[in-house]
């Protein structure tokens, strides 16, 4: 089944002076203008296409692979402005549109946002959304588990942390503790699944579990001293939020982490500090 909005491979049935068509099976021969038409290709061919809409509201297919297809989450960057809504760039010539009902606040010109893109139902136009939660799926019992890796895209920034969609799906929460590196909306990363809550919601982290979240941590840190002539003033009697705002981690983390660079003999502990050990 053929998929608009989306990256399909169609058999090329004929080649005319302004393109080729393909086979778009239900929905007939599709149009792969001449600009698009990949070097050597002849009729028979299995092309890799995406299919949307051009400007006059025809099926047409493309090479380019936009920054973002049906079914997913992207941060894109509005282009300009109209009585119908914000016109965001996704990379092909034109621009997808986010009605103004589907923006949770106003969009403006030369800003970014985080949108779900999809299939209207009744003009059957791809379309973009702000309004993530309608497009976020609350079922998460069995799908993910902890410790499991999981892909990011961060969305925006809470009292508590920085709320990020898991693999495309799902909501899942970053505690400012876990953090220990800046995070910008529309980023993305490969992140963790820390644990899954009795009412099925996501916390997450950005270390890895158990033994190898301690070596990230503690590579941080050397990182760190490396950047301040590798020492730092900073001991167990350390205020927590002095540690946070230095290395970005809690309290806790931090001595789990310099215990194990003392250990492997690559830091020395003093009575005013750590050292790195050259």
């Amino acid at each position: 089944m053929i998929e608009i909005g989306k990256v399909n491979f169609l058999e090329v049935l004929r080649q005319v002076d302004h393109g080729m068509y393909l086979d778009g099976e239900e929905l007939g021969e599709i149009l792969l203008p001449t600009k698009y038409i990949p070097r050597d290709a002849q009729t028979g061919d299995i092309l890799n296409v995406f299919i949307y809409h051009d400007s006059d509201g025809r099926i047409i297919a493309t090479t380019i692979e936009p920054l973002a297809q049906v079914g997913d989450f992207a941060y894109l960057k509005v282009v300009s402005l109209s009585s119908f809504g914000a016109f965001l760039d996704w990379g092909l010539p034109k621009d997808l549109l986010v009605p103004f009902r589907e923006q949770k606040e106003r969009m403006r010109e030369g800003q970014s946002y985080v949108v779900h893109v999809y299939l209207d139902r009744q003009s059957r136009r791809i379309v973009a959304s702000s309004k993530l939660n309608k497009f976020t799926s609350k079922d998460t019992k069995g799908r993910f588990k902890a410790g499991m890796q999981v892909e990011l895209l961060i969305c925006n920034r809470s009292d508590m942390g920085f709320n990020a969609i898991i693999e495309n799906c799902c909501w899942g929460l970053l505690y400012h503790n876990e953090i220990f590196r800046g995070l910008q909306e529309g980023q993305k990363l490969t992140g963790y699944i820390s644990s899954i809550r009795d009412d099925g919601k996501i916390d997450l982290t950005l270390q890895k579990p158990g033994y190898k979240k301690v070596s990230s941590l503690s590579e941080h840190i050397v990182d760190i001293l490396k950047e301040n002539n590798g020492f730092m003033a900073v001991t167990d009697k350390s205020d927590p939020q002095l540690i946070y705002n230095l290395f970005g981690m809690s309290k806790k983390n931090y001595k789990k982490s310099v215990g194990a660079l003392y250990k492997k003999n690559r830091i020395s502990i003093e009575n005013d500090g750590i050292r790195l050990i050259k």
